[in-house]
């Protein structure tokens, strides 16, 4: 699968990224080193400009992009390090005025992205959000600050309401990793969001899905938009309560979890190894709320074998005469 994202490995205001996976599992202290250990994020502070766009897409849907004519729902995936300045310079296309709003970085109250500050954007205008990070630190009381690393989100605050609900509600949404020096990169990473009644704004059981082959490090990053309370979960698969989804070590307390309750503005994300313990596998994913499952909020984490075939899987396409849920 494709993804169109921006990260450290892109070049300044890059275009398009390859969708990515990961996952790391905890070696005991006695354990014989990994031969090929995995990739890890160097340390932050770069300054970088991008320029993005919001743009109108069939069935009355908008998106954004990184470049024109190549908008997406959900938006690029945006990757930084903490310590990082990103510059976005933001074009509106669209006929109504559009924002561009980001949860869990830094920035001034002119990069807000909202109307009472009059840093929305006009049909036709142009505006640049600053968007800043930093890693840990004490501050001079003693106490200790936070860094910004985790999985965000950004998305529109001004389309329809003074909140944005119907540019949320017509796609302009996109995720946000913010990662720390020495974490785990992935492979793929796969972007799930969760907005009222659908997965990603596509009709009911209509997936999306996502392909990895059985080794791969995969990472899911899990939105909630919308009216709706929800509860993510993943056949097979399963990752740590924390802000990385992986154990630290051995004697790391966080709690495992195959399934997490998710309500409307939240975020997080975790990462896993393709069919680890379990093999290769159309394996499902989907709301747990039962009546949410039932009418469509579900897709398939496919996970091929190295020859790339499936195991008991049978494509969309190939369905002849399935009825919604039959993928189920």
């Amino acid at each position: 699968m494709d993804r169109r994202s921006f990260n450290r490995r892109m070049l300044v205001g890059g275009a398009v990224a390859a969708t990515g996976v990961t996952s790391m599992s905890a070696m005991a202290p006695d354990a014989v080193p990994a031969e090929n250990p995995p990739r890890t994020a160097p340390a932050g502070g770069e300054v970088r400009r991008i320029t993005m766009y919001a743009e109108k897409l069939p069935d009355g849907q908008l998106g954004y992009g990184l470049e024109r004519g190549r908008a997406t729902v959900p938006g690029p995936l945006i990757e930084l390090n903490e310590g990082d300045t990103l510059h976005v310079d933001f074009e509106n296309t669209t006929d109504v005025a559009v924002s561009l709003h980001v949860h869990g970085m830094d920035y001034e109250i002119s990069s807000d992205g909202t109307k009472h500050t009059k840093s929305d954007v006009e049909p036709g205008k142009k505006r640049t959000y600053t968007w800043r990070t930093h890693a840990p630190g004490r501050r001079k009381d003693g106490t200790w600050r936070p860094g910004t690393a985790g999985y965000w989100h950004y998305h529109d605050h001004v389309v329809g309401t003074d909140h944005g609900t119907g540019g949320l509600r017509k796609g302009l949404y996109g995720a946000v990793i913010v990662r720390r020096k020495g974490d785990i990169l992935p492979d793929k990473t796969c972007v799930i969001v969760f907005n009222d009644m659908t997965i990603n704004n596509k009709p009911a059981h209509s997936g999306p899905d996502f392909e990895a082959t059985v080794g791969d490090r995969v990472e899911f990053v899990s939105i909630t938009h919308g009216e709706y309370y929800h509860t993510f979960h993943i056949h097979g698969h399963r990752w740590a309560d924390n802000r990385t989804g992986m154990l630290a070590g051995p004697d790391d307390p966080s709690q495992i979890l195959d399934d997490k309750i998710t309500g409307p503005g939240d975020s997080f994300g975790f990462q896993v190894i393709a069919g680890e313990g379990v093999g290769a596998g159309a394996w499902m994913y989907h709301c747990h709320v039962q009546s949410h499952s039932d009418m469509g909020m579900a897709g398939l984490f496919l996970v091929k074998k190295p020859d790339g075939s499936i195991p008991e899987y049978v494509p969309h396409h190939a369905r002849a005469g399935a009825g919604p849920g039959s993928h189920h």
